[in-house]
């Protein structure tokens, strides 16, 4: 990792931590939840010896990024963290017209309305777990998840600002993020109040004690307010996207998931995924590749594979 250099660029009110390496096109690296640039250092390596610029930075909220008001959920919408994107490539890329994006997990949700509002800035996009999903008019993802799983499933607990952090705190950070990265099971994740992740996760064959402590440094640092923020933003979110009800996203795309992430085993992911549904909302869709056996963290867990995947895509633009 020490090719990969780091930079604290102003951005939209922020102090945006940027890593990047490499020089060329540039590929622009969003990550999800509850992680960091970090979730992409070997897809950023891999790019840069192959004549691209990689660049990931800590999402508003996270790691070494600075200046979110975490007291304000209403400061994490979708609309604020595009925002952050377009002007961090107003500085690190001013004369860039295009640029690649690849985003896992929240950084996919990011990435997909990146797209859906600015796809003039975008030549491809790769989204991996996250599928594109049409806004439903009828009521937003917290209120959905709460009527499909009822009030613990992890989507509903995370609104409770103050309670879900102190549940965090007795569990401990780095109990909280390996449990989370280390997650196999494809099922619904269920945080019941009191009891926590009701399991304790053996740490991911492909997440070293090393990689591990990265992370928890970080959020012994931060704590996961900013993070969990972006869970917290979801029904100001639905009503900001009102204006983009039953848009398309017109960018080139590949999709990848893994066999195993919980997130394709939603209610009628699978059927919409490959059945026609997203192709109808993202039709320069090109490519869903499931990888078999993968869990949620496959960008990390089967880097070698992902790797190839982004870069077979991205070399035809």
């Amino acid at each position: 990792m020490e090719k990969i250099q780091h930079k604290m660029i102003p951005v939209n009110g922020l102090n945006m931590h940027v890593a990047e390496i490499g020089e060329g096109p540039l590929v622009l690296f969003l990550h999800g939840f509850p992680e960091l640039w970090y979730s992409w250092r070997h897809q950023m390596v891999f790019m840069a010896a192959r004549g691209y610029r990689a660049v990931a930075p800590d999402m508003r909220g996270y790691g070494d990024t600075t200046g979110a008001p975490v007291d304000d959920p209403s400061k994490f919408s979708v609309l604020h963290l595009v925002g952050d994107l377009i002007c961090l490539l107003d500085a690190v890329a001013p004369n860039a017209d295009k640029v690649f994006v690849v985003g896992h997990d929240w950084g996919a949700l990011v990435a997909w309305h990146f797209c859906l509002y600015r796809p003039d800035r975008v030549k491809a996009l790769v989204s991996l777990s996250l599928a594109y999903m049409p806004r439903d008019p009828e009521m937003n993802i917290v209120e959905m998840g709460r009527k499909v799983y009822g009030d613990d499933i992890y989507v509903c607990r995370f609104q409770e600002s103050g309670n879900i952090e102190a549940e965090f705190a007795k569990i401990g950070v780095k109990e909280v993020v390996k449990n989370f990265l280390s997650l196999r099971d494809p099922g619904p994740l269920y945080f019941p109040k009191g009891k926590g992740f009701g399991y304790s996760a053996d740490r991911a064959p492909w997440l070293s004690e090393e990689d591990l402590d990265y992370y928890v440094n970080k959020f012994e640092h931060t704590g996961f307010t900013g993070a969990l923020n972006y869970y917290r933003a979801f029904p100001i979110n639905w009503e900001l996207n009102a204006p983009w009800t039953g848009a398309q996203v017109i960018v080139p795309t590949k999709f990848m998931v893994g066999e195993l992430d919980l997130v394709y085993h939603f209610p009628g992911t699978k059927d919409y995924i490959h059945n026609g549904g997203f192709k109808k909302f993202v039709p320069l869709l090109d490519e869903v590749v499931v990888l078999d056996g993968a869990a949620h963290l496959f960008n990390q867990e089967r880097s070698d594979e992902v790797n190839q995947h982004i870069y077979d895509y991205i070399k035809q633009f």
